[in-house]
């Protein structure tokens, strides 16, 4: 057997073996046709927003994240701004002064307000940031004026001094109920007498505080990307709505998350809902 022969029986014996593999996640078109990631990272690269949507227990999930954010600092280097759902606005201050080391890894740790899988699954990030002196922008609202909405409404949010509002949108927030992203929260079984109005107003404000967070961060030239769960830009809806609402010439790609039993083909129902889908094979261990 000759080098050639050797070498095509190789390949075949690679191809073969790659075909029968089963797949931890695949990417999808918003048509639901698979796609490569090098394809998907050659659109990514000119957008002015990512919007990644992710699944917050999956680790395909955060791989990525990590994975797309060091293929776009190759392409962006300082240009290159992150911002996370995880991180609230009021606590902007001291994730600032960690990413410019001004502060200690346990200073940080022990005093910023961290989800409870912060080090298994935005650490990596952050410490990305950290130490290539990028930008991070915490953008979501404080917990406790999501509460005051769903207790009070908007209106509740006019009752605040001048300080806190530093850490809101402009008011008043701009708010469709006929949106699906916030209308279909008004039908969700189980809930009961816990669904009022205020309670997609609850989810309004943070997609208007996450899109507001954005706007302030983001210049011509700059891109951003936004980590957040899945259901707050899905079907192009929530912060994506918002940042359009604020500037329609916003160049958007959206990045979203499913899991499915079988994930070598979309299913109907999770087809459309972005750009692009990542779709994760449900028997992925969590996180969390």
């Amino acid at each position: 057997m000759n080098r050639f022969q050797i070498l095509l029986f190789v390949l075949l014996f690679l191809f073969s073996a790659f075909k029968s593999d089963k797949p931890a996640y695949l990417l999808y078109t918003k048509e639901g046709k698979t796609v490569k990631y090098s394809k998907m990272l050659k659109e990514l690269e000119d957008a002015d927003v990512v919007l990644f949507g992710e699944l917050h227990n999956s680790p395909i999930s955060h791989w990525l994240e990590l994975e797309i954010t060091k293929d776009l600092y190759a392409m962006k280097e300082d240009n290159l701004i992150l911002a996370a759902e995880m991180f609230e606005t009021d606590n902007q201050l001291i994730l600032s002064e960690y990413i410019d080391s001004m502060i200690t890894t346990s200073r940080f740790e022990d005093e910023a307000k961290l989800w409870p899988n912060y080090k298994t699954d935005y650490k990596p990030l952050v410490e990305f940031a950290r130490k290539n002196k990028l930008q991070f922008v915490a953008s979501n609202v404080p917990r406790r004026y999501a509460s005051l909405v769903n207790s009070k409404g908007f209106e509740g949010l006019e009752e605040l001094t001048d300080e806190a509002k530093t850490f809101l949108p402009p008011l008043p927030i701009k708010y469709d109920p006929e949106l699906n992203c916030y209308k279909s929260m008004m039908e969700m079984e189980g809930m009961g007498a816990h669904v009022t109005p205020n309670f997609p107003k609850a989810q309004a404000i943070k997609d208007a505080t996450m899109a507001h967070s954005i706007l302030q961060f983001w210049k011509p030239g700059k891109q951003m990307i936004h980590y957040h769960g899945a259901y707050h830009s899905e079907n192009f809806e929530s912060i994506y709505w918002y940042l359009k609402q604020a500037n329609p010439n916003l160049n958007i790609v959206t990045i979203h998350s499913v899991s499915q039993a079988d994930n070598t083909k979309l299913t109907e129902k999770n087809t459309g809902k972005a750009d692009y889908t990542i779709c994760v094979d449900e028997d992925m261990t969590s996180t969390r």
